[in-house]
């Protein structure tokens, strides 16, 4: 009756051992006694005898392979047995361990090839099958016992491989549409009036309108603002958020021209003239008639600190329909800014100083701001701009509806 040749336990303790050589070649006859497996340990070469004659089926192990005990290292034969069909005789023994059967057995209560961690054991045809249709045994389940993988397991492994390659290919799932913005603003196309004005005034023409403002409640509201809260605001901080009012009360002015339109912004974006060593920058304060007056001025400040240093990034110089730009600390009274493109107004701020002033007939002194504001006469009129700065003034003056 054909049974399993185990790796056996050659030294006391040994868990495993290399098989170092076949003395005989697959189907090759043995007498008792004679030299079957030659096994290697780390501290001597051995010979495996036959405890009976028989017949060397198929050797299961390649020499020079490390094989814990236990592991079935070759299929033996009666000398007088005929088997038919090696495979299937291989997957029987390799499947159903019955003690009984072994030859050369471990020791009782030593490791089976099945109990042993760590490895992946699987009958030769199992692997012969597996290796024919290009499959790892490691990746297929096995169903024997002690997990061992069988033939059947391969088969299922083979089939199952087949039905996902008959499936199609699933296309790739886009990514999900980000969900759409809001537009931040709406074109008016232009009208054959508007654009024969265009044509006729020239490239980006432009015109300035002068004003002043008395600025000893801006001032006070400025200390007490810096005083309340700990946050420094500047003067500048204010006249932008003023601007920023008035551009609300006057939405004309919130404009630029483009070669197909006049376009109008929803959000009132203020840019703010930066000196630099590298140059004149302007970075934009976005929504600022959302901002409080500390919130505004943090926000000038970073922006301010990173254009000197260089860190600004290229949408933060882009945007808005109006700069300011404020020279008064240089100690200038009065001066014409140039627009910067595309918006279509710039205001020049000049030092608030003390003047002599004429109120209800009577002369006095009050601090005076003086500014210009220089607009793009293509998208903006001068009634529009001349009531933005009206607006404008007003807020100067009474700074606390700044705040509202």
């Amino acid at each position: 009756m054909a049974r399993l040749l185990r790796m056996p336990e050659i030294a006391a303790n040994a868990t495993e051992a290399v098989l170092s050589a076949w003395p005989l070649p697959d189907n090759a006859r043995f007498a008792a006694g004679d030299a079957i497996a030659t096994v290697e340990t780390d501290k001597a070469v051995v010979d495996v005898p036959a405890d009976a004659g028989g017949v060397l089926l198929r050797t299961l192990v390649e020499p020079g392979r490390s094989v814990s005990v236990g592991t079935a290292i070759a299929v033996l034969a009666e000398p007088d047995e005929l088997v038919d069909d090696v495979d299937a005789l291989v997957e029987r023994l390799t499947a159903d361990p019955v003690p009984g059967r072994l030859t050369a057995a471990p020791v009782p209560g030593r490791l089976t090839a099945a109990a042993v961690p760590g490895r992946i054991f699987a009958s030769p045809l199992a692997r012969r099958i597996a290796k024919e249709h290009d499959l790892a045994v490691e990746d297929i389940p096995g169903t024997g016992p002690g997990g061992r993988i069988v033939r059947d397991d391969v088969h299922r492994a083979v089939a199952a491989r087949q039905r996902v390659a008959a499936q199609p290919v699933p296309l790739p799932t886009p990514p999900p549409t980000p969900p759409a913005q809001p537009p931040t603003f709406h074109d008016v196309a232009h009208s054959a009036m508007r654009r024969a004005i265009a044509a006729r005034l020239g490239s980006a023409p432009a015109f300035t309108i002068r004003g002043s403002a008395r600025v000893d409640a801006l001032l006070a509201l400025r200390a007490e603002v810096t005083s309340g809260t700990g946050t420094r605001v500047s003067v500048t901080d204010l006249v932008v958020a003023a601007a920023a009012r008035a551009h609300v009360a006057v939405p004309e002015m919130n404009v630029i021209w483009t070669p197909d339109a006049v376009r109008s912004f929803h959000t009132v974006d203020i840019a703010l003239a930066v000196a630099t060593d590298a140059g004149l920058v302007t970075p934009v304060l976005r929504d600022v008639p959302a901002k409080t007056l500390s919130a505004l001025a943090a926000a000038s400040t970073d922006l301010v600190t990173r254009a000197r240093s260089g860190a600004l990034r290229q949408h933060e110089l882009e945007g808005g329909a109006l700069t300011v730009t404020n020279l008064g600390p240089f100690g200038v009274e009065d001066f014409t800014a140039v627009i910067n493109p595309p918006q279509s107004a710039i205001l020049a701020v000049g030092a608030a100083r003390a003047e002599a002033v004429v109120s209800g007939g009577e002369v006095g002194v009050a601090t005076v701001m003086r500014v210009t504001l220089t607009v793009d006469h293509r998208p903006v009129d001068g009634a529009v701009a001349a009531r933005w700065m009206a607006a404008f003034l007003a807020l100067l003056e009474a700074p606390l509806r700044i705040l509202v």
